[in-house]
């Protein structure tokens, strides 16, 4: 029967297909709801319980932050979006080592063969949903970045033709030779310009295979072994899966992290000491690796 690559349908609502992965994912978001309905009426000057719990959880998250932005306010005002990525993967990740996750669910007969279609499977190994997740942190990046610094700023940092427009006045105004070489600049650098929306579009598609690939890899590993021992010869696997939960989530919110850093930064060269454009192209090579 195997761990198929797609998500299994279970019912429609209104024409839409709901599958198991989706299910899994509508799990993590009542579980987060519940927690943010516990946690409303708390606002004790000397946090205990649930609230120190949360307290400490943010914390944590701006501290660790911080080390990308450089910026407590900017940390502050990314936490909504990065945070949130990387405590539901985190939780989706680990909502699929829940015992009977894929191994509760309904017998149907497909040509011939009976298979279980289980009633919940990881959110995370589902493309559509890592895909969907990819997109919105992406685009996300391009909004807040024109929040940031002006549309036409921030579309300078694609299209500079500010650029070629310079080159062209220069003709007539300098040696014919160094208008030429300023012409065939900003050419390159529209060429560059161009590459770097192709770049944003890999954004997306990296960032979404990347999870998938290692959550569902995880699945087949641990479907391999559950099925060759059924005890203890899993348990190790089972460990290992709690870590690329982590590892994983880390990853995402931190590489969506680089790039809303990325997006708000100044032009290059237009950051008045010059440390601005260094640190987007430190966060760019960052994004890249």
């Amino acid at each position: 029967m195997g761990v198929p690559i797609a998500a299994e349908k279970l019912f429609s609502l209104g024409g839409l297909p709901v599958t198991n992965s989706l299910v899994n994912g509508w799990a993590a978001v009542l579980i987060f709801a519940g927690l943010a309905l516990a946690l409303r009426g708390q606002g004790a000057a000397v946090p205990r319980g649930l609230q120190n719990a949360a307290e400490a959880l943010i914390e944590f998250l701006l501290n660790f932050m911080d080390q990308v932005t450089h910026d407590r306010a900017r940390s502050r005002r990314f936490l909504p979006i990065a945070g949130t990525l990387f405590l539901f993967i985190l939780l989706s990740n680990w909502l699929g080592l829940v015992p009977g996750v894929g191994s509760i669910g309904f017998w149907v007969t497909k040509e011939g063969t009976r298979e279980l279609v289980p009633l919940f499977r990881p959110a995370t190994s589902d493309l559509n949903m890592t895909l969907a997740m990819g997109i919105t942190a992406v685009l996300a990046s391009h909004v807040i970045g024109v929040g940031a610094i002006g549309f036409f700023r921030y579309c300078g940092k694609f299209i500079q033709v500010g650029g070629l427009w310079r080159a062209l006045r220069n003709f007539g105004r300098v040696k014919i030779g160094d208008a030429a070489i300023g012409l065939f600049v900003a050419f390159v650098e529209i060429g560059v310009g161009l590459i770097e929306l192709i770049s944003e579009v890999a954004k997306m598609i990296s960032l979404s295979l990347r999870l998938f690939g290692n959550v569902f890899a995880g699945e087949v590993l641990l479907y391999v072994f559950l099925h060759l021992a059924r005890f203890i010869v899993p348990m190790p696997f089972l460990f290992l899966e709690l870590m690329v939960g982590i590892v994983q989530a880390m990853i995402f919110a931190t590489l969506v992290l680089v790039y809303l850093t990325v997006a708000t930064e100044e032009p290059h060269g237009e950051a008045g000491d010059g440390h601005g454009s260094k640190a987007a192209a430190g966060h760019g090579r960052t994004a890249r690796a």
